[in-house]
C-alpha cells in the first residue's frame, strides 16, 4: 500500500501538517517563557537534527520504497531544526530591529537580508552538505525534498518582499516582532506569477518522472516531492486569496502571549 504514489502524497501532507503544528507548538510555549526557554527548546531540538543527518546519509544506497520515505523524513527532520532555530531567535541575522519607513528600496533590501542572513547561510550549508552527498547517488530524494522547501522559501520570501495582498503574520513569535516591517502588502508585483509558473513548472515535472518511474521506490520519491512542491505553490496562493490557512493550525495552538512590541527603530543593516 505504502508503494502507491497517491499515499505517498497524503503522507507527505500528512507530515507538513502535523510537523508545521508541532512546530508552532513548540514555539509558542517557548515564547510564553522567554529568551532562555527559546535557546534551550533549540538545543533540545538538536537531535532531530542528528537523526535527519544520519537518516538522509543511511538511505543514499537504497533504492527502496521505504528508503524514499526515510530520506524524506530525515529532509523534513533537517528543514524543521533549522526552522526552528529561527522562529526561536536563535539563528535569525544582525539586524532585529524595525526597518524605518522611507528608505530607499535597495537599502530595505539589505536591512531585510539582515533579518534572515544567518538562517539562510544555515539553509545553504544544508543544502549543499545534502548535494555533495547525493551525488550520483542511488536514493536523491532527502537532497530533492530539501532543495524543493529551500527553493519554495526563497521564492515566498521574495514575494513577502516585494508585495503580496495577504500577509499572515499571527504565528510571529515575540523573537521576529521586527519581521513584518520588512514585509510590504501590496497586489502584487510581476515577481508574483513567475514564482507561480516555477512551482507550477516543478509540479508538472514531478508529474512526469511518476508516471515514467521504472520501479516503486521512484515513484514514491518522486510523489512525496510533487507533493511538497504542490503544497508550496498552494501557500503562494494563500498570498492572494483571502482564505483562513491560519485555521488548520490556531486550534492546536495556547493563546499568545501579549507583549509590548518593538518600536525602536535606529539605523541598522544587514551587512
Amino acid at each position: 500500500m505504502l508503494s502507491d504514489p497517491w499515499i505517498a502524497a497524503l503522507v507527505a501532507l500528512f507530515l507538513w501538517w502535523f510537523s508545521t503544528g508541532v512546530i508552532l507548538v513548540i514555539v509558542r510555549y517557548s515564547d510564553r517563557r522567554g529568551p532562555l526557554a527559546r535557546l534551550m527548546v533549540t538545543l533540545a531540538g538538536l537531535p532531530v537534527f542528528a537523526a535527519g543527518a544520519w537518516g538522509a546519509a543511511s538511505t543514499l544506497d537504497t533504492a527502496t520504497p521505504g528508503a524514499a520515505y526515510h530520506a524524506f523524513v530525515s529532509a523534513l527532520a533537517l528543514w524543521a531544526w533549522v526552522e526552528l532555530s529561527f522562529l526561536t531567535g536563535t539563528i535569525t541575522g544582525p539586524n532585529t530591529l524595525p526597518c524605518r519607513a522611507g528608505v530607499p528600496e535597495w537599502e530595505r533590501f539589505i536591512r531585510a537580508w539582515g533579518t534572515i542572513a544567518y538562517h539562510e547561510i544555515a539553509l545553504v550549508s544544508v543544502l549543499v552538505a545534502l548535494g555533495l552527498l547525493s551525488w550520483q547517488a542511488p536514493n536523491p530524494f532527502a537532497f530533492l525534498t530539501f532543495a524543493v522547501l529551500f527553493g519554495a522559501r526563497i521564492l515566498a520570501k521574495l514575494n513577502l518582499f516585494l508585495g503580496v495582498p495577504k500577509i499572515n503574520t499571527e504565528f510571529l513569535p515575540a523573537a521576529l516582532a521586527h519581521l513584518p516591517s520588512h514585509f510590504r502588502v501590496a497586489r502584487g508585483t510581476r515577481f508574483f506569477p513567475v514564482s507561480v509558473a516555477a512551482l507550477g513548472g516543478a509540479v508538472a515535472v514531478w508529474l512526469v518522472l511518476i508516471v515514467t518511474a521504472e520501479s516503486p521506490f521512484q515513484s514514491v520519491g518522486y510523489a512525496l516531492v510533487a507533493a511538497m512542491t504542490a503544497l508550496a505553490l498552494l501557500e503562494h496562493g494563500f498570498m492572494v486569496l483571502r482564505l483562513p490557512d491560519e485555521k488548520l493550525w490556531r486550534w492546536m495552538l495556547p493563546a499568545p502571549k501579549q507583549i509590548l512590541k518593538k518600536t525602536t527603530t535606529e539605523d541598522a543593516h544587514g551587512l
